[in-house]
């Protein structure tokens, strides 16, 4: 990947390898029939480039490994809970650290806590399992995210701001007293990988002091948004990343995380919260559900693992990798005619389905089409982010409503693939544009009411 005349290596070397399959298609074809056309039902193994998630993928380093050996693993007031609580305060800044198993995990706890019948929920835009849980505590998922963020061609540094006219609404709207807290997620997902901006971060925090609404970041890709932050915001060109991320929580009032993304271990979250009677809640909760409060269902080793993961994300050698190889996968698409959200996200690309199949209306699920020929052409899995994971009803039914836009998302595990394998992508996604036309439609099966992209079966018409 190249920057000018430099070209721009992986910053670490190799030290083990894993194989990977290499199936013909009338292979990939079989096995995607007996998984119901539903790519989270294929095994790892029948999967040659694995695009599905940069959630929990990640390869660790020589220092992870080696944290993890020496993990404490006593139940309560381990030596690997100090190191994790001390990296998370010391780059968060918040004073209330509580572990959990994952983001989700975080999620449940702290809308549980906060959350209930009726209540409205602002965020840029609610990605799936934090929909789920503040649904499922009774409030109204809204997301609020700038015009230009929903339209996937459209150019803007910071596509993933929230709408401050569109938030400021709401409140007047439902009043302070019915809006529990208010959400930003850096970097937004849903919205195609896009960055929030500092300046956006610190008015949306003016306007939630201003009427007494707690801020909450949700912050899995945190080290992600800081880089564009440096790179395309005024005045942050030369910052550190450690006091941009600082300052971008300083605006907040506590934060959830997923570890299994910019904690760069394959398991893990937490919440850090300064209200420490919220806090005492939420670790009463964890203690119910998870596991005692200084380990919260994960192990000494995997506390261990995420506190040096959380310093190595906020590398700048690392950070520029990750963003060029992200923008090079993008770039080198696009430039073949290929419609994705631009400009390309941090940690994933996302392939405008809906006009890459355009002979396919969003009732006929282009997003999955495409990818499930993306699997049969070359073997690579990716995640559709449209209609069949946002949608409402089911085609056909009075109550249908299809997805704003229906995405084909390539998320990149961080670490784990080299530039020959991102290559092989581009050729793949290439293979299949030459033939998009001969895509068919597809339908579903068998559709579960809640997150039902995970388990529900497809097949084409």
């Amino acid at each position: 990947m190249a920057v000018g005349f430099r070209t721009i290596i992986e910053p670490f070397k190799i030290k083990a390898v894993e194989p990977i399959s290499q199936l013909t298609r009338s292979r990939r074809e079989e096995l995607l029939s007996e998984a119901g056309y539903n790519l989270f039902n294929l095994r790892s193994s029948d999967v040659t480039i694995d695009f599905l998630t940069d959630s929990g993928t990640s390869a660790m380093s020589a220092e992870q490994w080696s944290a993890v050996m020496s993990g404490d693993e006593s139940y309560a007031g381990s030596a690997s809970h100090a190191r994790f609580e001390r990296a998370v305060k010391t780059i968060f800044g918040f004073a209330e650290v509580i572990p959990t198993h994952q983001g989700r995990a975080a999620e449940r706890i702290l809308f549980g806590a906060l959350c209930g019948p009726d209540q409205v929920v602002p965020n840029n835009t609610h990605f799936d399992t934090t929909r789920a849980n503040i649904e499922a505590a009774g409030a109204h998922a809204v997301d609020c995210l700038i015009e230009e963020g929903r339209d996937p061609a459209r150019y803007h540094p910071f596509k993933g701001n929230m709408d401050l006219a569109q938030l400021e609404a709401l409140i007047e709207k439902h009043t302070p007293e019915q809006i529990p807290l208010v959400l930003i997620t850096v970097t937004n997902n849903s919205g195609g990988g896009q960055p929030v901006s500092m300046e956006n971060i610190r008015e949306v925090s003016c306007i939630c002091r201003e009427h007494g609404i707690p801020l909450i970041i949700d912050a899995c890709r945190f080290a992600e948004n800081c880089y564009f932050i440096r790179e395309r915001e005024h005045g942050y060109m030369d910052r550190d990343l450690r006091d941009i991320a600082r300052e971008m929580f300083s605006y907040a009032d506590g934060c959830t995380m997923s570890a299994k993304k910019d904690g760069l271990a394959n398991i893990g979250g937490f919440i850090a919260l300064n209200d420490r009677s919220l806090a005492r809640e939420a670790r009463n909760d964890l203690i119910v559900t998870e596991g005692f409060s200084t380990y919260g269902g994960l192990a000494g080793r995997d506390l261990d693992a995420i506190a040096k993961g959380l310093h190595e994300v906020l590398d700048l050698s690392y950070l520029r990798y990750r963003i060029t190889s992200t923008r090079y996968l993008g770039e080198r698409i696009a430039e073949a005619g290929i419609p994705i959200v631009q400009p390309p996200g941090g940690h994933a690309i996302y392939i405008d389905a809906r006009r890459f199949v355009e002979h396919l209306g969003a009732d006929e699920l282009p997003g999955q089409s495409l990818a499930c020929e993306l699997y049969l052409e070359g073997g690579v899995r990716s995640c559709e982010i449209g209609t069949v994971m946002f949608g409402t009803g089911l085609p056909g039914d009075a109550d249908f409503e299809p997805a704003v836009n229906d995405l084909v998302r390539l998320a990149i595990p961080r670490r784990v693939y080299t530039q020959s394998h991102i290559d092989y992508v581009i050729e793949v996604v290439l293979a299949v544009h030459e033939k998009r036309y001969q895509l068919r439609p597809y339908r579903f099966v068998e559709a579960p009411e809640v997150l039902r992209h995970f388990t529900a079966r497809f097949e084409p018409v």
